[in-house]
């Protein structure tokens, strides 16, 4: 077994196994030793527990075990163990005034000018109208993005992320497959409104807590997914009050604290691909709402676990039942401000599953060299095992989901709609399928496609065999808009004006652009200014 300083696993260690770790890691850090009061054994026994005895040397014999004050906080810690959380906290502090490369900055301002689009989009549709409603008739300074406002910036950030997250057109990290904008992006807007800070750094804070959250996604390795949690708000629960404690200007113990409290509000169930039901929209405002609640309290003084990622009942074994991810996310952390994945973000193109995007694209290209869709036999669609249960389980349900929004996670839908509609936009999931399109997607089945290279990349293939005799294929490697593909800012700008013309006047598209991509304003009211104006000059698509 080897010993260093720095953080250690603790997750599944037996009561014994962690006392041991936690002395030898000690030890080790302190140049102490440590002796057994039996033979060739550290242990002794004590009230019929194990515990371990060491002596310390005389340089460090006024070391003590961290005393707490009556509200439970620690006070000194004199043991040298870092949680994972203090150890995120740390480094972000660290990383308050470091440069950031201007590429990662502006690739960031495009993340939250093409989400902001997406979300005033929403505000148009009926996947918008409950979130219209919860808002109406609030008074405050927090922006909405339907052009309301919001006293409460915890509710004002449960509404813009429901928006955002209700059409399927947010980005995507896809290694960690999360939706870090659609949490991330709320909590900045609300906080840096409601606490006046500066635009530039609240964009230093949505750089941070976007690799925080990629790192733990990496780390989880699909686990949240396999087992039905979405990771963008469990762990985006846990980033978000991460982020709203700092630019709150919490201090490092409270800022771990929120994390924990984070924890207790950490949701967000697969359970909604039963009936295509639009609560999935809720996920990422829910993880900004409870964030910001978290970092409150924390201030206020509320305390959390301190092991919220690590921890036998934490976020990694809770959700994910990963008792190795711990220490994937530990070596993940080294990098943190050297290493940048916020460039690698996609963008998304097509309001749906992520998942359907390569197969849209691949049946564009086969369309291409098919006159008459009708003459289609068979389509056999071929997806890594990993992302077929979102779009084709159980396959019945998905040859004819409920309504256009169900659609959404369809994969013979979204294909045959590219057959039949010449495109997959908006209005392809406004209303329940056209019997064209139930036809086609009925002709269709679906295949494991092996190897594979999912999450890192989304593949698709697709055999089309026609009544003619001929077979046709079609092959996606990665995605349009992941990093692999990247999109330019030419693609994201038209994205951004055709999503935001469904609300706003050409005065006000041009306002949050400047605002967005171009730096030095001292505060929000450029971006509030132009979001009013959805409410009384927008345009109903």
């Amino acid at each position: 077994m080897s010993c260093r300083a720095g953080p250690l696993p603790y997750t599944g260690w037996t009561s014994c196994g962690w006392q041991c770790a936690r002395a030898l890691h000690r030890w080790h850090a302190g140049s102490r030793s440590f002796c057994g009061r039996r033979r060739g054994s550290g242990h002794f026994r004590q009230g019929g527990r194990v515990g371990l005895c060491f002596r310390q040397r005389a340089a460090h014999s006024n070391r003590a075990w961290a005393p707490r004050g009556i509200d439970g906080r620690q006070r000194n810690r004199g043991d040298s163990r870092v949680t994972l959380s203090r150890n995120i906290v740390r480094r972000w502090r660290n990383l308050r005034d470091a440069p950031i490369p201007d590429a990662v900055c502006a690739a960031a301002r495009l993340h939250m000018l093409d989400i902001v689009g997406v979300g005033v989009a929403a505000s148009s549709t009926p996947q918008g109208e409950p979130y219209r409603r919860f808002s109406a008739g609030g008074e405050g300074k927090i922006s909405l993005l339907n052009g309301g406002t919001l006293a409460s910036a915890a509710d004002a950030a449960l509404v813009n992320g429901g928006l955002i997250h209700s059409l399927e057109f947010d980005d995507t990290h896809t290694g960690s497959i999360v939706h870090g904008s659609a949490v991330l992006v709320p909590t900045v807007l609300a906080v840096a409104q409601d606490r006046a800070v500066a635009p530039e750094a609240a964009l230093r804070a949505y750089i941070l807590g976007y690799e925080v959250l990629i790192r733990i996604g990496l780390a989880a390795q699909g686990g949240f997914q396999r087992n039905g949690f979405q990771i963008t708000s469990v762990a985006g629960s846990l980033v978000a009050a991460l982020m709203a404690a700092e630019l709150m200007g919490a201090d490092e113990d409270a800022s771990v604290h929120a994390m924990g409290i984070a924890l207790s509000q950490a949701s967000g169930v697969f359970e909604f691909l039963s009936n295509g039901s639009s609560v999935k929209s809720m996920h990422p405002g829910w993880a900004a709402h409870a964030g910001i609640l978290a970092a409150r309290l924390a201030i206020a003084g509320l305390t959390g676990p301190e092991t919220a990622i690590e921890g036998t009942r934490g976020l990694f074994a809770a959700f994910a039942r990963d008792d190795a991810a711990p220490a994937r996310l530990a070596a993940l952390l080294a990098d943190l401000g050297s290493t940048w994945h916020m460039a690698d973000v996609a963008f998304k193109f097509l309001p749906c599953c992520h998942y359907l995007h390569p197969f849209v694209e691949a049946a564009g290209k086969l369309a291409g060299e098919i006159r008459d869709p009708t003459g289609i036999s068979e389509l056999v669609l071929r997806i890594a095992p990993g992302a077929a249960p979102i779009v084709c389980e159980p396959w019945s349900d998905k040859l004819d989901p409920p309504d256009g929004h169900a659609a959404r996670w369809s994969l013979p839908i979204a294909v045959a709609a590219r057959f039949i509609d010449g495109k997959v936009d908006l209005d392809t999931f406004a209303a329940k399928a056209f019997p064209a399109v139930l036809a086609l997607a009925a002709k269709s089945r679906w295949e494991p496609l092996e190897p594979n290279r999912f999450p890192q990349a989304f593949e698709a293939e697709i055999l089309c065999h026609l009544a003619d005799g001929r077979t046709l294929s079609a092959r996606i490697d990665d995605v349009f808009g992941n990093a692999s593909r990247p999109a330019n800012e030419i693609d994201v700008l038209a994205k951004f004006r055709a999503n935001a013309a469904r609300q706003l006047p050409v005065t006000a598209i041009q306002a949050l652009e400047t605002f967005f991509l171009v730096t030095g304003a001292c505060d929000f009211s450029p971006l509030a200014e132009a979001l009013a104006t959805g409410a009384q000059q927008g345009s109903s698509p």
